[in-house]
């Protein structure tokens, strides 16, 4: 899941990222409307969190921007402006959900991923292939019935390779979707957490890898697909 927090008091944002980011989110953050307008041109976002008195572009203006968007991301409007009637107006303009601050973190957490489940893109909360099964919501994750003890960034990379099966996902877009803007491209992290993630699941292996396309979640040898590499 990736988060775009737009927030100009920058030690909660630090806050934020820091936290959701231990959660398992890939989480990018604008400290103005305008910084954030032009990552949400660049980057597909899953959840917006949006304080609403924001430099730049103001954030009910940026709200607005959101909803007429054709690619809709979701709005979790996040601001010490708490009352009914804030609240009212937040949702008017377009927004998912909000939440005043203060604000309890896991309260917060919760909140973010029911709004990407409610994305209209957004697939059933059970991620099923090669006899794994994932529940983002829950954190669990099975193959075969046994429970996976998985870290938070192993979790994430396999819901991310869920989310796309059958289809491949380069190491740039497991980049984006699992760690954040700031991760150096050149890095092999990609492939260490891989690694890990491969013995964690065990035999037969399910991970194919396609040197300079990517990796993908395949049925094991036996069972009409080829041989995981």
């Amino acid at each position: 899941m990736r988060v775009l927090v737009v927030e100009d008091a920058r030690a909660l944002a630090a806050v934020l990222v820091e936290g959701l980011s231990d959660q398992g989110m890939a989480v990018d953050v604008a400290y103005d409307g305008l910084e954030a307008a032009a990552k949400l041109d660049l980057n597909a976002y899953d959840v917006v969190v949006l304080d609403r008195d924001l430099p730049g572009i103001h954030g009910d203006t940026l709200c607005r921007m959101i909803a007429e968007r054709h690619d809709r991301v979701m709005v979790l409007m996040l601001t010490a402006a708490g009352s009914p009637g804030d609240r009212v107006t937040g949702l008017t303009l377009g927004a998912d959900d909000y939440l005043a601050k203060p604000f309890h973190f896991p309260e917060l957490v919760l909140r973010i991923r029911s709004l990407a489940r409610r994305q209209p893109s957004a697939r059933p909360r059970a991620l099923r292939a090669a006899g794994i099964e994932l529940d983002p919501l829950r954190r669990t994750a099975t193959r075969d019935g046994g429970p996976l003890d998985l870290s938070v960034k192993e979790f994430a990379l396999l819901e991310a390779l869920l989310r796309a099966s059958p289809a491949f996902l380069s190491s740039e877009d497991l980049l984006e979707q699992v760690w954040d803007e700031h991760t150096n491209p050149f890095t092999n992290t990609v492939t260490v957490t891989v690694g890990r993630l491969r013995r964690k699941l065990g035999d037969p292996p399910v991970i194919t890898t396609t040197p300079g396309v990517g990796y993908r979640i395949a049925d094991p040898p036996g069972d009409g697909a080829p041989p995981a590499r």
